[in-house]
């Protein structure tokens, strides 16, 4: 009998141990988005992969998107979609139809799956419990700040419930609905909320499921950089090297590590199993940032 490929399985769960022994009892925030929520294959690799952190003692809380999904209902109810700065202008009825697609739909959809894979999820927003207050939301255009609506900006994560959830059987789903002072509900990026929330739970990782590789040592390279330090990030937008939309994301990394968390990484969703691959293997698939480059083990293969 040839042993070679049970001999191979057996040797990705010896590479898993170190990791698994570090991350036992951790907070792991996973920003969920992009095409792993569109692809029937990839959101069912997703799911798997959160629910195996869960059963193997790790505490991992989702924070979803959901652009296509409010895409398809504003056309439905025949309201235009305007974006400034790349957020959504968000009018009375525009958040409306926000909020309900996003807690309504898509967070339940996400429940169901991941109770469909053996776990036990509960679905959230920044309404309940006062989970994510916020206040109005202004972008700067030529130097004036712009009002675009009933979009928020955070001032105060009540992360109770989510430690008393995580820290149980549970897995939290949070939209990424905010409350402001007056009641009204407002409208967040989901990658901040996630930023906002890993930091408030003092998260050992933060991972952001992305369309994109990670970031590239140059435009044209194929390969990518699997770490760098904060002085490495702010070094490479200096130089260009990190531009446009990635901008925001590594700077929402740094400004997540600033608050404690402990690692953040940038991972490409389209991956089957992306969250595993990252987070098991030594060299993982996407880049990953940290306030120095400090190893789990001697295996890790950051530089």
């Amino acid at each position: 009998m040839n042993y070679d490929n049970l001999i191979k399985k057996v040797e990705i769960l010896v590479e898993a141990l170190p990791y698994i022994q570090k991350l036992y009892g951790k907070t792991v925030v996973i920003k969920y988005g992009g095409n792993a929520m569109i692809n029937d294959e990839l959101k069912n690799s997703v799911m798997e992969d959160i629910t195996l952190l869960k059963y193997i003692g790790m505490n991992p809380v989702l924070v979803h998107g959901g652009g296509p999904d409010i895409n398809k209902a504003l056309q439905s109810f025949n309201v235009k979609s305007e974006f400034v700065n790349g957020l959504r202008v968000t009018d009375a009825k525009t958040i409306e139809v926000a909020q309900m697609v996003l807690v309504g739909k898509t967070n339940k959809q996400i429940v169901s799956m991941l109770n469909h894979k053996g776990g036990k999820a509960i679905g959230l927003c920044g309404i309940d419990g006062k989970l994510i207050e916020c206040e109005q939301y202004k972008t700067e255009i030529d130097g004036e700040l712009k009002d675009i609506g009933y979009v928020g900006k955070i001032t105060k994560i009540n992360s109770k419930v989510l430690e008393l959830i995580s820290k149980d059987e549970y897995i939290p789903v949070v939209a990424p609905i905010g409350v402001g002072p007056d009641g009204d509900s407002y409208n967040i990026n989901a990658d901040t909320v996630a930023g906002e929330i890993a930091a408030a739970l003092k998260a050992e990782k933060l991972m952001l499921l992305t369309d994109v590789e990670g970031v590239k040592p140059s435009k044209d390279s194929e390969s990518i950089i699997p770490a760098l330090t904060i002085d490495d990030v702010y070094d490479l937008i200096d130089k260009k090297v990190i531009d446009g939309g990635m901008i925001p994301k590594v700077l929402g990394c740094v400004e997540a590590l600033e608050k404690g968390v402990g690692r953040t990484h940038i991972i490409d969703g389209r991956i089957p199993h992306c969250i595993l691959l990252e987070i098991f293997t030594y060299k993982g698939i996407g880049t990953m940032i940290m306030k120095d480059k400090q190893l789990y083990h001697k295996n890790e293969a950051l530089y």
